[in-house]
């Protein structure tokens, strides 16, 4: 199906606010105020040692200038690929829009309080899941998975759940990070903020 992007009109240089984290707040909001559902979903792109590429939806659960935290098991394919290669893409696939975020950088670990305080926000099921769930291991059966989470239920009680040592917050720490939206004839506007090895930032306009 052709699809012409005519909606929203130019993104120029004089309309982007003065850092990332502004210009990624309004088009947040904007996608939240038009009722995508989840406008925090966002595709983590990573690769392993081996240099083969995975790519799965995770949900975004804080930004800010230190960069974007999603949280995971640590021994999932996410975690050890990232042990292995620390750097992710994430994309913000806002198709409604006609918009996408784009980033690109090193990753790291968030402090283990962030992890807890976090971990503590989570329903009370999440909390338990994330002990019973070895995630992106070949389980037997959904029975498996059943059976272990009764296990976890059974071992915590009514006690409050902490969150497994193999489980925590990661911060893609954005190299660069890409505002782009559709325009006709597929001549997309494309504004790249990236850092220089001073550490300030530059913008710079993409070919489509």
């Amino acid at each position: 199906m052709r699809r012409d992007y005519t909606e929203r009109g130019p993104l120029l240089e004089t309309d982007l606010a003065p850092d990332w984290t502004a210009q990624f707040a309004t088009w947040f909001a904007a996608a939240a105020a038009a009722g995508l559902p989840e406008p925090n979903a966002m595709i983590v792109a990573t690769a392993g040692r081996d240099g083969h590429p995975s790519a799965r939806t995770v949900l975004l659960k804080a930004y800010d200038v230190r960069g974007f935290v999603f949280y995971t098991n640590y021994e999932s394919r996410k975690g050890t690929d990232l042990a292995g290669n620390a750097y992710a893409s994430l994309v913000f696939p806002w198709f409604p829009m006609q918009r996408q975020v784009i980033v690109a950088g090193p990753v790291e670990r968030v402090s283990r309080a962030e992890t807890e305080e976090y971990f503590a926000s989570r329903p009370r099921g999440s909390q338990l899941g994330a002990w019973a769930s070895p995630q992106s291991r070949v389980v037997p059966d959904r029975a498996a998975v059943d059976d272990a989470l009764t296990a976890v239920t059974e071992r915590f009680g009514d006690e409050p759940v902490p969150p497994p040592p193999h489980w925590g917050g990661l911060r893609v720490v954005p190299e660069t990070v890409e505002f782009w939206q559709g325009r006709s004839s597929r001549l997309h506007d494309r504004l790249r903020f990236r850092r220089t090895g001073e550490g300030s930032w530059v913008v710079e306009r993409l070919a489509p």
